[in-house]
């Protein structure tokens, strides 16, 4: 895990802003289920985030392997549907970080909003997360650790 952030401020440097490049309403559309999801795990509750990763899976399963390559969209997939299906938060957060990962990557391709996104790294997850705000509201740890985290980079 430590390596994985190790690659990521080393890819995108602490403070380097990165530009998005192509649009595409569909991948908007899934950030968008994203943020839902990521807010629903901050929550605390499973339960809401079952039913936004229900809703994330409905987008993903509108994209094709032209927009999104095919093991990339399996893998988002794939966690959707662990997340939609699980009640255990712990479990829910751990497929959230590797849906996190997927999304980072399209963000590198993509313009996902219209807005700056902000990536966001907990170093007590070892994990990343976008989110639309600067102010850190961990999904990794909810209320527990609410506010654990820093932000690692702007994208706009």
């Amino acid at each position: 895990m430590k390596a994985k952030f190790l690659f990521l401020a080393v890819a995108f440097g602490s403070s380097m802003v990165f530009a998005q490049s192509k649009k595409n309403v569909q991948v908007s559309k899934l950030y968008q289920n994203y943020i839902v999801l990521k807010n629903a795990l901050a929550s605390d509750s499973s339960a809401k985030a079952a039913v936004s990763a229900s809703e994330f899976l409905k987008t993903a399963s509108g994209l094709d392997s032209k927009t999104v390559n095919s093991a990339s969209l399996k893998q988002i997939k794939d966690n959707a549907q662990f997340i939609s299906a699980s009640k255990d938060i712990k479990v829910q957060r751990a497929k959230f970080q590797n849906i996190s990962d997927q999304m980072l990557s399209l963000s590198k391709t993509y313009k996902l909003a219209d807005k700056t996104i902000y990536l966001q790294y907990c170093p007590m997850a070892d994990a990343a997360w976008l989110s639309n705000e600067a102010k850190i509201i961990n999904p990794y740890y909810g209320s527990s650790m609410l506010n654990c985290g820093k932000v690692q980079q702007e994208i706009k």
